[in-house]
């Protein structure tokens, strides 16, 4: 049964035919943009059916640009059957509220109203008996079934809660459409993941989630938002200072039996944290005893900024947030003399001297990107809790592509993130906190994300690793227009619609066709999604010095996809390409084969069939065949020229010859008509 209270908020829908019919998807869900339903777990959301069964009440939740889903999770959960968890049913692309196209994530209708929708009065406070029958136990038993999928859900809050009515269990809203944690406020998350940027969070542990279903149980049992009024930073701030718990429940009575539960769920190393399997049992829960010795007060606090500093953490968190000045505090001995000294942790002093001294040796003075690798080894190394710091922007490793996704048009971001990956920052920060993370799998990753900016052309750069690590981030080249290129097999249609408007189309060629259909955006999504190297072709396509070799590679590309997906004809498409390759056939020497190729061509395009186009114009052995019969032709108009210089040189000797032969018979002439006249003389 659709839940009543969620499709009360359903938004008045247009006039019928105002806006694109309902768009089919993955799994034959169909989205329906007239029917636009109150925001889920931050995501505009619109009403969907399923095929076959138009009274299935689901949901499609739109993905942002920018944010991409969780693939993992989709890709793990996709036919998986969750108990109290909104899982992924399907998704795929649709058209949205404006008629563009978009991409959906389906899931169930919530199977009541949220525990505390945003903007809503605070909730009556909840009893015991409640928190532990009607959150703790069936939240922990949702969290166990997603432990054993190997999936986090990072998104447990009072507004993505959900339950029919009261002393029902609720159910975990769903949380697979946007980056994980990108949604959650920082006071449901950890101090060290609430310190990342919200694209940068990353997977996390199961213990992150546990943390916040602790902070929804004080929620919960006190009936208001703890630290209240306090900013982002302050919150932080206050959870490194006093401890998760001691910042929570400041001014705040919980009873014995909940204090202990929580106290355990918001210890601050995530090993210390209950696992699910043991939060459904809570006496088991209240049981367990983990000694966590407290951080070490420094005698003399040192002072940064705004900030007063008593511990080595609230240190890091000082360094992270401003790294020029960290720089600073490191390389003048600032830091390594207050450890010594107020601390008395000789042992973490002496890191953070060979650090420095480390970065003396390695690099001249002035060089930021030195500085902010020192910065982030020793963050690490004064708190190894902390994420990846890198010159103002906090992530954990995982975070980054979605980090990347983000910060698109973001010019200084993404030259701060091209840093960090050039400088292979992610592998110096495992190697400082080796106890922590697997040091050698980071560091190949951290080789691999480098290598991948490294290559030359189209084929690396920024694009082409964002797109590797984000396996559902639709292709930004303009030349696809609103066309919404998610996978490989949406490329060819989308070329297709932008072509066809334009097919029948003469030179001068209207935009986008007066350019090749590949560009650098989409070569780069090709290289991050084919599992075959094509740099080569990537590389005579992005050569400009022979426009016929590069058309004949965008064929060859364009044709191998359409085989593999297996796509329908493309004639709009051919006919692009074709007016690319045209004036590539004046290099063909034969007449009449050019005028074949040419009929032939026209031919093809209209069947719509680039392989069999690719088999037309670039097939070597008729190009062999062209040259050989070019080369005989050369060598025969060669035997020609040189019988026609034969034949003049040998007319000239001849006429040379008659020439001396005529003036010997004239001479003979004469001397007989000198003879005659003689005769003639003596005679008279």
């Amino acid at each position: 049964m659709a839940d009543t209270a969620f499709a009360e908020n359903e938004a008045k829908s247009p006039e019928p035919g105002a806006l694109a019919p309902p768009g089919r998807i993955e799994g034959g869900f169909a989205v329906d943009p007239t029917r636009r339903l109150a925001a889920l777990a931050g995501h505009a959301t619109f009403a969907a059916t399923e095929r076959g069964d138009d009274r299935a009440a689901l949901v499609a939740m739109q993905v942002a640009p920018g944010a991409p889903p969780r693939a993992q999770a989709l890709s793990l959960l996709a036919v998986t059957s969750l108990e109290r968890v909104m899982g992924p049913l399907g998704q795929g692309a649709a058209p949205d509220a404006a008629g563009q196209p978009a991409w959906f994530v389906v899931c169930r209708v919530p199977p009541g109203p949220a525990l505390w929708p945003a903007n809503a009065p605070a909730p009556r406070p909840w009893s015991d008996a409640e928190l532990l029958d009607c959150l703790l136990r069936p939240v922990a038993a949702a969290l166990e079934t997603l432990q054993a999928r190997h999936v986090t859900h990072r998104a447990i809050r009072p507004d993505n809660l959900f339950r029919p009515a009261q002393g029902e269990p609720v159910t975990l809203g769903p949380a697979w459409a946007a980056p994980p944690a990108s949604f959650q406020p920082v006071l449901f998350e950890p101090p060290y993941a609430a310190l990342c940027h919200k694209a940068g969070r990353g997977e996390g542990s199961i213990a992150d989630d546990v943390y916040a279903l602790g902070v929804t149980m004080i929620v919960l049992a006190t009936g208001r938002l703890p630290m209240a009024g306090l900013s982002e930073a302050e919150i932080i701030r206050r959870k490194v200072d006093l401890g998760s718990y001691a910042a929570l429940t400041a001014e705040t009575r919980l009873s014995p039996a909940i204090a202990d539960l929580v106290r355990g769920m918001l210890a601050e190393d995530p090993d210390h944290r209950p696992t699910p399997a043991l939060l459904s049992d809570p006496d088991a829960a209240r049981a367990r005893r983990v000694a966590s010795r407290p951080p070490h007060r420094a005698q003399r606090a040192l002072e940064h900024g705004d900030m007063v500093i008593w511990t080595a953490r609230m240190l890091a968190l000082a360094l992270a947030g401003d790294p020029e000045e960290a720089a600073r505090l490191l390389r003048t001995g600032v830091v390594d003399r207050w450890l010594r000294r107020s601390l008395g942790d000789s042992a973490l002093a002496a890191r953070i001297e060979e650090a420095c001294r480390q970065r003396n040796s390695e690099a001249e003075a002035d060089n930021p990107r030195a500085d902010g690798v020192l910065v982030a080894r020793a963050v690490a190394l004064l708190d190894p809790l902390a994420p990846l710091c890198w010159r103002g922007v906090a992530l954990w490793p995982d975070g980054l592509g979605a980090l990347l996704a983000d910060a698109a048009g973001d010019a200084q971001r993404l030259a701060v993130l091209r840093d960090l990956v050039e400088s292979e920052a992610i592998g110096v920060w495992a190697a400082a906190r080796p106890e922590r993370c697997d040091v050698m799998v980071l560091r190949a990753d951290a080789q691999h994300h480098h290598s991948l900016l490294r290559l030359r052309g189209w084929a690396g750069g920024l694009s082409r690793l964002t797109y590797a690590l984000n396996p559902l981030l639709a292709c930004r080249s303009p030349r696809l227009g609103a066309g919404m290129v998610v996978r490989l097999a949406d490329l060819l249609p989308a070329l297709e619609a932008v072509a066809a408007p334009h097919a029948a189309a003469t030179p001068p060629l209207p935009a986008p066709l007066d350019a090749p259909p590949i560009d650098p955006e989409i070569a780069a999504f090709l290289a991050a999604r084919l599992e075959q190297r094509i740099e080569r072709d990537l590389a005579l396509i992005a050569d400009p010095a022979d426009r016929d070799r590069a058309a004949r590679a965008q064929l060859r590309l364009l044709a191998w996809l359409q085989r593999r997906t297996r796509a329908p004809a493309l004639p709009a498409l051919a006919a692009w390409l074709a007016a690319h390759l045209r004036p590539g056939l004046a290099n063909w020497r034969g007449r009449k084969r050019r005028e074949m190729l040419e009929k032939t061509t026209g031919e093809l395009v209209r069947t719509g069939q680039l392989p069999a186009l690719l088999a037309l114009l670039d097939d070597p052995q008729a190009r062999a065949q062209d040259q050989a019969d070019a080369q005989a032709a050369d060598e025969a108009v060669r035997a020609i020229d040189a019988e026609l210089q034969r034949i003049l040189e040998a007319r000239s000797a001849r006429a040379a010859l008659a020439r001396r032969v005529g003036r010997e018979i004239a001479l003979s002439a004469a001397l007989v008509a000198l003879a005659i006249a003689a005769v003639a003389a003596a005679m008279a």
